[in-house]
């Protein structure tokens, strides 16, 4: 049987049906714009600041080089809060420590290159260090680095170039006497003295060779073989005697100025005594004979003394020319230069173990 709803029932119904078509399609509209107004899924960088990447990204490593070392008073005793400073030739590498409770200082991440520390303390004198090489991975340890009080600074001065330090050591270098007497000139008691140049290296050969002790050394020599009669073909008398002490003053003038003059400035090599004063007894003896024929560099690097054995030989070679017929020859040349050898082996041992007691103004130490 079929159901008659009264006309005012189906009004409503088909009003209320209307309604629900009407937002349904309502909702789909709004639906459709929302997803279209909705913008794309943020990428990563959207989240992150620029500044964010960059701090937190791997910083380049400079270099894996590293100088550290100790600052000590003229007591031994440890220095804290010493200025220390660094910088590179070129001068794009400057950097600033303080000493610490230990004296200790050290700066990391040097790149390749040759790097100078400077060390000053309140009431000190300063130090300065020669031209340290640094090649990548070096770590090289700046022995016994001393602050003299500012009073009895003698060695190298902050404002002074690489000119003025190398003629500061040969100033330090003349005035340096054996008892007040003897010259000792080339000992330096400065383990990181800066090296001489070319002109200072020409300057103190020529400033020995004129030294009143020199000339009298000379004569020693030329009586001792005067009165044995060594080399017979120079003759008695007077005449002989001046001939001998003409041969002993030529040996002493060539060799020196060949040795530490001529050679030391072709081949870069410091033609001074570095005095070691520590290690055992036996260490020190072997260090201060191989000196005869091993020799520090210009850039601080301990290299055969060629200098030294060029010098003596080519002076003893040279020998031929004023010493007597009878005596010249390969022989001649042979004993002058083993002689001279020797006998600088010989002067570097007590360099290390009696000169500087009695050398006035003995400055520095290792």
């Amino acid at each position: 049987m079929t159901k008659i709803l009264p006309l005012g029932s189906l009004a409503m119904s088909l009003a209320f049906s209307a309604f629900q078509v009407s937002a349904h399609a309502q909702l789909s509209d709004r639906k459709v714009a929302a997803k279209s107004e909705l913008p794309d899924a943020p990428s990563l960088g959207a989240w992150l600041d620029p500044s964010d990447l960059a701090e937190t990204a791997p910083v380049a490593e400079k270099g894996t080089g590293m100088i550290s070392g100790t600052v000590l008073d003229t007591n031994d005793d440890v220095l804290q809060g010493a200025s220390v400073s660094l910088t590179n030739k070129a001068e794009t590498d400057k950097r600033e420590v303080q000493s610490g409770p230990n004296g200790e200082f050290a700066f990391s991440a040097l790149s390749t290159g040759s790097y100078r520390v400077t060390v000053t303390g309140k009431g000190m004198g300063i130090w300065v260090s020669a031209w340290l090489p640094m090649n990548a991975g070096d770590i090289r340890i700046v022995t016994q680095v001393v602050l003299p009080i500012a009073a009895a600074l003698t060695s190298v001065t902050v404002s002074g170039d690489r000119e003025e330090l190398a003629q500061e050591q040969v100033q330090i270098a003349v005035e340096q006497r054996v008892l007040g007497v003897f010259p000792n000139f080339y000992s330096t008691y400065d383990w990181n003295a800066p090296p001489m140049g070319t002109r200072q290296k020409y300057e103190l050969a020529f400033r020995s060779m004129i030294d009143p002790v020199t000339f009298a050394g000379a004569g020693a020599l030329a009586g001792f073989e005067h009165f044995n009669n060594i080399f017979p073909g120079y003759g008695g008398g007077i005449q002989g005697y001046a001939k001998r002490y003409g041969a002993a003053y030529a040996n002493s003038f060539s060799s020196r100025m060949l040795g530490s003059a001529v050679f030391p400035s072709l081949f870069h090599q410091d033609p001074r005594y570095f005095y070691k004063g520590t290690g055992s007894i036996s260490s020190r003896t072997m260090y201060a004979i191989s000196a005869a024929v091993i020799a520090r560099s210009d850039d601080g690097h301990w290299r055969p003394n060629y200098s030294h054995v060029l010098g003596t030989f080519v002076a003893g070679a040279l020998s031929n020319l004023y010493y007597p017929s009878s005596s010249r020859g390969l022989s001649l040349t042979l004993s002058n230069g083993l002689v001279e050898t020797v006998g600088n082996a010989g002067t570097n041992i007590l360099r290390e173990f009696v000169l500087k007691g009695i050398t006035s103004r003995a400055g520095g130490r290792q």
